[in-house]
């Protein structure tokens, strides 16, 4: 990459500059390299000499000549450098020789080499006891795309999805269709069970002894071995079946499907027990109100674990309750301690669907697992216990694997007033944004949203060719979910999320199919670089920001890799894009001759190529027509 290679060079140069000085490096000192706003001022900038220039003892512009003169002649630069300058106080800006970089960019624009390294992947993990909405479908988003962003920058990945078939929601599901009753039909089970949760829920405020019932359902769901059992089992099964199928229609995927019950039965939690009572910080409570409890024991917060102006990180966390139930927590430890290899025991598998496995008492053997590093993408929500996993890592000795424990956390999201109202929400108390709540029933089902948002395509489309509306749909509401920051609360608005201008992935489908008509029309065999280094030395304005751009395309998915951040590939394709349509409206292709023709199909096809590869890793389609 080339901000790699600018950085290394200036890496060396400072070496040598610092050691002639007979001065020590700062241990704060940062390398970085930044994208010059002014096209004037080359395609990339560093600031190293004014970070220097109190050390030396010099004027930074100074120093800046200095690096300019050695980095000429730096071999890292040569092959791609066209010319250094600097500009007050002390910038050192680097313009590209693009002639050279035109017959490289193929390279430059490959994934890195792979790394070996094993990335486990979890993403989904929706609770199986109803259907699933729009906020379930960011975390498949973000999961899925970061599936893909690393399996492109040369990992070897895992996708989990992890199903609590335990747990208190799925509990809560039972007892409703065992003591609610409907005369509504449904067209799938997961909308009966979203409507019987909603009104058991309700129900408990009325008959609050049916808690009781529950907490019995959650033991026999554990146990495994009662009708209750069976019940519940499969009530999970059908409803995880309707997610996967659900999930399949915006791109997203799944290596294997973990059920808590696997973890349970299979004694990953017995032996993870053993670990635990081994360390000092795990304990059963004989006194007070967490008497008969085993808590995870938290140390005094020094800057370790967590966040120690919230309250809840200074709190126990109660791992198995006073009755023996487990909390999720309890088996989460020992999933991860599986996950890492870190665990004497082992799945089975059996095969779910086409290939997609599932763990299973009954199964076979499969090398699944034993990753070098773990990712959880979880809503923020679950900050705290995500921190507890790393805690019991910690305690047990697990110190790489602690650190190579990623949570990817996201915020919630809400939809619009105009949408909320549109679904039939009661919107008179004027809020910004209403969320959505499986137990009160309130939120957009996943089908429902994707059929309402195919309809309001339809009725703007003016042809409909290639892709249908349904697709452009499910590509739309994914890229919407993905190009927020992941900590943004998402406020889905769904006529914004539609337009065919500014930030959606309807403008971006639109853009790539004018990238394809144009070469469809152009009716070229071939399209190769056009050898006239002329070419290069008259850009026009937008002809250079679009190259510009493409540029800079592998060190954003390296960049978004590194940080786990879909949204940086999102700015990135609708910045290419809106520099294409910008291109596209100023510089005739078509209409252009010899070699200025060319050149621009080539700048074209250049475009299509990133545009391709920065989509497919985004999960969305790339249609020749629209």
């Amino acid at each position: 990459m080339i901000s790699r290679k600018i950085t290394s060079a200036i890496d060396d140069i400072t070496q040598d500059i610092l050691q002639e000085a007979s001065l020590l490096r700062p241990e704060n000192l940062k390398i970085t390299v930044e994208h010059p706003a002014n096209l004037e001022h080359g395609e990339y900038s560093s600031n190293i000499a004014m970070q220097l220039a109190k050390l030396l003892k010099r004027a930074p512009f100074q120093i800046a000549h200095e690096f300019k003169e050695r980095l000429l002649g730096h071999t890292n630069l040569s092959s791609i450098i066209n010319k250094i300058e600097v500009a007050p106080p002390g910038f050192i800006n680097f313009y590209l020789d693009w002639q050279k970089w035109a017959f490289q960019s193929d390279l430059l624009t490959s994934a890195t080499h792979p790394s070996g390294k094993k990335v486990l992947i979890e993403h989904t993990s929706i609770n199986p006891n109803k259907s699933a909405h729009i906020g379930h479908l960011r975390n498949s988003c973000i999961g899925d795309t970061l599936a893909r962003m690393l399996k492109k920058t040369g990992h070897q990945i895992e996708v989990h999805n992890y199903i609590d078939d335990l747990g208190n929601q799925l509990a809560d599901t039972v007892v409703g269709i065992l003591h609610t009753s409907t005369e509504q039909p449904y067209l799938r089970f997961g909308d009966f069970c979203w409507e019987t949760y909603a009104k058991i829920n309700k129900v408990y405020k009325e008959q609050p002894d049916l808690l009781e019932h529950r907490t019995k359902v959650l033991t026999e769901l554990e146990e495994g071995h009662s009708n209750i059992a069976w019940m519940g089992l499969l009530i999970a099964e059908r409803i995880v079946r309707e997610h996967v199928e659900e999930m399949k229609q915006f791109g997203i995927a799944y290596d294997v499907l973990v059920w808590e019950s696997s973890i349970v039965r299979e004694g990953f939690w017995a032996r993870a027990f053993e670990l635990l009572q081994m360390t000092s910080i795990f304990r059963q409570e004989q006194e007070g109100k967490l008497k008969g409890c085993w808590v995870l024991k938290q140390p005094d917060n020094d800057g370790g674990i967590g966040d120690p102006s919230q309250s809840e990180f200074q709190s126990d966390k109660v791992l198995v309750r006073s009755n023996g139930i487990l909390t999720y927590t309890a088996k989460d430890i020992a999933y991860h301690l599986w996950k890492f290899g870190m665990l004497d025991k082992d799945f089975r598998y059996k095969k779910f669907s086409d290939r997609l496995w599932s763990t299973h008492p009954n199964g076979v053997k499969k090398q699944i697992g034993q990753a070098d590093m773990v990712i959880n993408v979880i809503d923020q929500r679950q900050e705290y216990p995500q921190a507890m996993v790393k805690q019991a890592l910690l305690a047990l000795g697990f110190e790489e694997q602690a650190a190579n424990l990623r949570h990817v956390s996201y915020g919630v999201v809400s939809l619009s007033p105009d949408t909320a109202k549109g679904l039939g929400i009661d919107t008179s108390d004027g809020k910004h944004a209403y969320a959505m709540s499986g137990r009160q029933g309130i939120g957009i089902k996943i089908a429902e949203f994707l059929a309402r948002m195919a309809l309001i395509i339809d009725a703007k489309r003016s042809r409909k060719a290639g892709l249908s509306s349904r697709a452009i749909a499910a590509a739309s509401i994914r890229y919407y979910l993905l190009r927020f920051h992941l900590q943004t609360e998402v406020v889905f608005d769904l006529e914004q999320a539609t337009e065919v201008s500014g930030n959606t992935g309807v403008y971006l489908l639109y853009s790539y199919a004018r990238s394809c008509s144009i070469l469809d029309k152009a009716n070229e065999t071939s399209i190769t670089m056009p050898s006239e280094w002329q070419m290069f030395q008259e850009l026009e304005l937008q002809e250079h920001s679009l190259l510009r751009q493409l540029a800079y395309w592998p060190e954003t998915l390296q960049a978004a890799a590194n940080e786990l951040a879909p949204n940086y590939l999102c700015n990135y394709v609708h910045d290419l894009s809106t520099l294409f349509n910008h291109f596209y409206a100023t510089c005739p292709i078509l209409k252009a001759e010899g070699q200025k023709r060319s050149f621009r199909l080539w700048l074209t096809d250049r475009y299509k190529q990133t545009m391709q590869e920065a989509l497919e890793i985004l999960g969305l389609p790339t249609p020749k027509r629209m």
